[in-house]
């Protein structure tokens, strides 16, 4: 007898997401399982920085007040809960939801998933954590767990473990815990999969987006699942709003997890009626024998100050700056190590506002030594005032410096982690690493669809017909674009080469660029190596985390024929 499809759904794709989304996601429909994803590279960071101060502290603390008013409905309704709020410390905050529980009056039994912690072997960092796969979770599941607690999981990893768990999938079932990755993958942002940040947010009615709902998935035994949301809620799920988030934060065809490579090159999407987006056809293969461990580490202080400059003149008022903050810094005992300077030109000819009048100076330094970027520098921009350029003013006064992190990758050996499952009895069940590993090696190139023939052509922006969406991994980017039909994906294909998003982004011009084909999809995907510096902690540049640099280049202009627009 086929098992019924498991509905699994999300409530948080961040660490400071929407409060009350546990509670609409519970009340909004059925539900087996309800996920929360709050943790991110950045929040790493964050996280460790608050356990310096308490040892007790490293948990998303969100996550246990949102549990307050909702963990009485779950068991109610029969919802288990699975989250990586744990962040660094899983046995406190299962042992915080353990007491509420019980001041609740509340018979949950509460399981956490330990193992990934590594710092103890990375000396200077202050957290070393590797990604574990889902087998945890589904151990714990199956003894009968509630609510299931853990650390650094990968993301997908928060529905392939309930999956695996409900349909008794093995560790080698490839293609199905491949589709259950995909179904992870585009649920752990949560309303990225329902419309927000979308491309082509103009087709719907603004007042569907004003707040998009949390999505879902219906996943089948065989791997394949329909994404949806629940009924009445905002926002819009098709399969360009699936695309987009299929496309966030990944590389190329392989996309490589603890558990299971994914082959994204062979997802099928397909809109199976109003809201819903069916995905099938998903393959995947043997793991990596390594595990992704996420180093953070802070890399010094930084401190920066944006000058205002109004009207006429930009480019002398900004070299006089220029030139008078570098005399004043050489001058101090210390200066900073590194000096970064960026012009915004925001400024616009005979502008009717002041504030379209402006642009932004904006100095950034760093330094290992937090005397060189606190006072001395402070003092020597606002000592400015009264001798600088003509209408001298800053956003807002520099203040100390803070202190800034950098995040690095390292792998280990997928035997070297103590992979367990804490059941809410104290008893700890092994997770053995996989018997069977595959050294990821490039899938070749597809081949490209025939070009359009030729025609008359028109300069445009190239997102009136390319959706895009862009994230970071570290300190690379990546940006996919996609074709709204197969026309458009005969021109993309062709147009919109490595040597043409250089052009585009000139950011990236002297820096390493691949493109991955993904023709399922109609989309190609760019990763851009070491963009964003050390880091989003380190921000390094003004949209730290690339964000909207798949905006940025949708609005760059090229000559698209005329019948695509």
């Amino acid at each position: 007898m086929t098992p019924r499809p498991l509905r699994i759904g999300n409530a948080s794709g961040f660490y400071g997401d929407r409060f009350d989304a546990m509670r609409e996601m519970l009340t909004g429909g059925e539900l087996d399982v309800l996920t929360g994803d709050y943790l991110a590279e950045l929040t790493m960071l964050i996280l460790g920085r608050d356990r310096l101060k308490d040892p007790a502290a490293g948990y998303a603390r969100t996550f246990l007040r949102q549990l307050e008013e909702c963990l009485g409905l779950a068991h109610e309704r029969g919802v288990r809960i699975v989250t990586n709020a744990g962040g660094l410390n899983p046995a406190g905050l299962a042992d915080a939801v353990r007491e509420l529980a019980g001041r609740l009056g509340l018979p949950v039994r509460v399981a956490q998933v330990e193992g990934d912690d590594l710092t103890a072997h990375h000396p200077g960092s202050l957290t070393a954590h590797a990604y574990l796969g889902g087998f945890g979770i589904a151990a714990c599941l199956r003894e009968g767990a509630d609510v299931v607690v853990t650390g650094r999981v990968t993301d997908a990893a928060l529905v392939t473990g309930p999956a695996a768990a409900h349909f008794g999938w093995r560790p080698d079932q490839y293609d199905r815990l491949a589709g259950a990755v995909v179904a992870g993958h585009v649920l752990e942002c949560g309303a990225q999969a329902t419309g927000g940040n979308y491309a082509f947010f103009t087709d719907h009615a603004l007042q569907r987006l004003r707040r998009p709902g949390f999505p879902l998935a219906e996943i089948h035994e065989d791997g394949t699942c329909v994404i949806t949301k629940h009924p009445g809620t905002g926002g819009a799920v098709e399969v360009g709003t699936v695309t987009a988030q299929l496309l966030y934060e990944t590389s190329g065809a392989r996309y490589a997890g603890p558990d299971v490579t994914t082959r994204l090159d062979t997802v099928r999407l397909s809109q199976d009626g109003p809201d819903r987006v069916r995905v099938e056809g998903v393959r995947g293969e043997a793991p990596p024998p390594t595990l992704k461990v996420g180093l953070n580490r802070l890399g010094g202080f930084r401190n920066e100050v944006t000058f205002v400059l109004t009207g006429l003149d930009i480019e002398r008022k900004a070299e006089l700056v220029r030139q008078q903050m570098h005399d004043a810094l050489a001058a101090v005992t210390s200066p900073p190590g590194e000096v970064r300077w960026d012009l915004v030109r925001t400024d616009r000819p005979d502008a009717d506002t002041e504030e379209t009048a402006s642009a932004l100076l904006r100095l950034v330094v760093r330094d290992r030594d937090p005397e060189a970027v606190g006072r001395a520098f402070s003092g020597a921009a606002v000592e400015l005032a009264l001798a600088g350029y003509p209408g001298f003013h800053m956003l807002a006064p520099p203040g100390k410096g803070a202190p800034y992190g950098v995040f690095e990758a390292a792998y280990v050996p997928q035997g070297a982690v103590d992979h367990t499952a804490v059941l809410h009895d104290g008893r700890r069940i092994p997770v053995p690493a996989p018997h069977d590993t595959r050294v990821l090696e490039g899938v070749p190139e597809p081949p490209l669809p025939d070009p359009p023939p030729d025609g008359p052509t028109r300069r445009a922006p190239l997102g009136l017909v390319a959706g895009a969406r862009s994230g970071d991994k570290g300190g690379d980017a990546n940006v996919g674009v996609w074709a709204r039909s197969e026309d458009g994906w005969r021109w993309l294909a062709h147009e919109l080469t490595v040597d043409r998003f250089r052009q585009l982004i000139p950011e990236s011009r002297a820096l390493p660029v691949a493109r991955h084909t993904l023709p399922g999809l109609r989309a190609l995907n760019f990763v851009v190596e070491g963009i964003l510096g050390e880091g989003v902690a380190a921000r390094h540049r003004f949209d730290p985390q690339a964000k909207a640099l798949g905006e940025w280049l949708r609005s760059r202009h090229l000559d698209i024929p005329e019948v695509l627009l």
